[in-house]
């Protein structure tokens, strides 16, 4: 029989032999440690760098270019091969293996950058830029850059809609990363509105419209129209008191509008007759527009021939 002081031998043997075992196992099968990057805000690796990184390369010259970086997220891994090469070339000595490790450095956008990167590239300075979203991944330090012409429009007729801006930070030799933003914009503008109910067909007048001040989108901010663009022009279609006039309401106005008094020219022959009629439609030179003969009452046909003037040509 084996007594219980045989198991205990036994068991604390085996224990004593299994732990070195799996300590071995652990050394030999743990991937292998990734240096801790130095950060490079610059296109290429200099001599300087790398004495940073390792004193023993202090006496490398600190110009010498000896790698190009490459882009921002990923790193540059100098082994100990490249390592021993350098320092045999330069008569360096080393003492013990190693490598070392370059990246760019990477930081979160600052919105306060951020906006005012927007804010120079919108030169409205009553402009009111809010950043409702924001690229989240870490850029390169550099020069925020947001063009005006990449910058969305609303998609309704809200001017607090966010949109989207595309920019880019400018790093290194001119190298663009590209960065985003959803932003809500509005800026002081004018509007022309309606003073009252407008019909189609009749040339406005000063006192039918008015200007009202509001908060738009910058594009609608520059692109307004003015009272003088609208007074003389007709609509398109009827317009209600209060609502905004916009370019495309608008049309030119025409030669001869409903109501008026048309010099009516007729030609027969060598035979030439004038009077004059009243319009019961509108229309532009070149146009047929509707005619009544304000003696017989009789509506006939003329094509519009200037301001105010139509000619009927009747075949003989």
């Amino acid at each position: 029989m084996t007594s219980a002081s045989s198991y205990e031998f036994f068991g604390h043997n085996r224990t004593a032999f299994l732990l070195p075992f799996a300590l071995c196992c652990l050394v030999r099968f743990a991937p292998a440690q990734t240096p801790a990057c130095q950060p490079v805000a610059a296109d290429q690796v200099l001599g300087k760098d790398l004495a940073a990184a390792l004193p023993a390369f202090a006496a490398l010259p600190p110009d010498t270019l000896l790698a190009n970086m490459p882009p921002p997220g990923s790193r540059r891994i100098f082994h100990w091969p490249e390592l021993a090469a350098i320092a045999k070339r330069y008569a360096i000595e080393l003492e013990a293996p190693g490598e070392v490790c370059f990246e760019w450095p990477l930081q979160p956008l600052d919105r306060n950058r951020v906006l005012n990167a927007m804010r120079t590239a919108l030169g409205i300075s009553e402009a009111q830029i809010e950043i409702a979203d924001l690229s989240l991944v870490p850029a390169p330090p550099g020069q925020l850059d947001f063009p005006r012409e990449r910058l969305g429009t609303p998609a309704g007729s809200n001017p607090r809609e966010p949109v989207l801006w595309r920019g880019d930070v400018v790093y290194g030799d001119s190298h663009r990363f590209p960065v985003w933003a959803r932003v809500r914009i509005s800026a002081p503008c004018n509007r022309v509105v309606a003073a009252e109910n407008l019909k189609t067909g009749q040339p406005l007048k000063a006192g039918q419209i008015r200007v009202s001040s509001a908060q738009c989108f910058p594009a609608a901010a520059r692109s307004g129209l003015k009272l003088e663009q609208v007074v003389g022009m007709s609509l398109r279609r009827p317009v209600a008191s209060g609502a905004e006039i916009v370019a495309g309401l608008l049309a030119a106005p025409k030669d001869v509008n409903r109501g008026d008094p048309v010099s009516i020219e007729v030609f027969s022959g060598a035979a030439h007759l004038e009077f004059v009629g009243k319009a019961e439609t509108a229309g532009s030179a070149g146009e047929l527009i509707a005619v009544r003969n304000p003696t017989s009452n009789r509506i006939f046909r003329a094509r519009v021939d200037g301001k105010g003037k139509a000619v009927v040509e009747v075949p003989w």
